[in-house]
């Protein structure tokens, strides 16, 4: 993979790889699957590394890196690392601690990308989800264009080169976008985006106001009852799917990540980036297969 020719031009004049390898995994396994899966995902080619403080394993994040550009593997340029502002931390006086810890963990003077978790806060502490006696969540009361100011602080002060948000729809991206005195819009979104959730009004949105559309959960979200509806076909079996790539002779894997790769941005899974899928990426993005009318 050549990653300097894989990128897109954000409204910042900055660049973000196309390709991204995602770090999030359940809690009891993140740290180990830090440290196993990111130096592989590196020595490919995936220098997008997509990080959160609520994945709780951005210092084994920042281990594999230093590490990597000790041996040579990497520089510190040829990384793009991005983290998240988690819920507890939307205060804007909360905002830059909280960037400067996931700095820290992640043993780095700045982040290419820092965004905005998602649009709601919590009470602020030590906990991720903060909950009263009777097993609820304590919200905050944070209005979220404050939390941009703070971020918009960030940028100026050399942490973040370019600022961002996720699970954000498009009145509330309108909300930080209509604010007065705005000084700099999202970069970008980042949302769930698969075949069977296809964004396409939020993507014309965000096209619509040079936001890029970073696209999480590839191949859909995860079997958890609460998320999905477990009636319906895990979306590598999904009959439509499976059709179309019959019909072209190629992988139900390839033409989820092709579709994604035609839409925006891709995060890789870490289960499989040692499966031999590697090769799906050679023909993504190909004018040939848009499958526009198709799926």
């Amino acid at each position: 993979m050549d990653p300097k020719s894989q990128r897109v031009k954000l409204n910042d004049g900055h660049f973000i790889p196309v390709l991204g390898f995602g770090t999030y995994a359940p809690l009891e396994v993140a740290k180990k699957e830090a440290l196993e899966f990111t130096p592989f995902a590196i020595e490919v080619g995936f220098h997008h590394i997509d990080c959160a403080h609520a994945y709780q394993n951005e210092e084994e994040i920042g281990q594999v890196i230093r590490s990597k550009i000790a041996d040579g593997t990497v520089k510190r340029e040829d990384i793009f690392c991005t983290s998240k502002l988690w819920l507890t931390s939307l205060r804007p006086e909360l905002v830059r601690p909280a960037l400067e810890k996931s700095l820290k963990n992640l043993q780095l003077d700045y982040v290419d990308l820092y965004i905005m978790h998602y649009p709601m806060a919590l009470k602020p502490g030590e906990e991720l989800f903060p909950k009263d006696e009777n097993g609820k969540l304590i919200f905050d009361s944070v209005d979220f264009c404050r939390t941009w100011e703070a971020l918009e602080k960030c940028k100026d002060a050399g942490l973040a080169k370019s600022i961002g948000v996720s699970n954000f729809n498009h009145k509330q991206l309108e909300r930080i976008l209509n604010k007065p005195g705005l000084k700099y819009k999202p970069v970008c979104n980042q949302v769930e985006c698969h075949p069977y959730l296809n964004q396409s009004k939020l993507l014309d949105f965000c096209k619509s106001h040079e936001i890029v559309l970073v696209a999480y959960a590839g191949l859909g979200s995860q079997r958890v009852k609460e998320w999905v509806n477990l009636d319906l076909p895990v979306l590598l079996e999904e009959p439509v799917l499976c059709a179309i790539t019959k019909k072209h002779r190629k992988t139900p894997l390839w033409l989820s990540f092709a579709t994604r790769y035609n839409v925006g941005l891709w995060f890789w899974p870490r289960v499989t980036i040692r499966s031999g899928s590697m090769r799906t990426y050679s023909s993504v993005g190909h004018p040939e297969y848009s499958f526009s009318e198709e799926y």
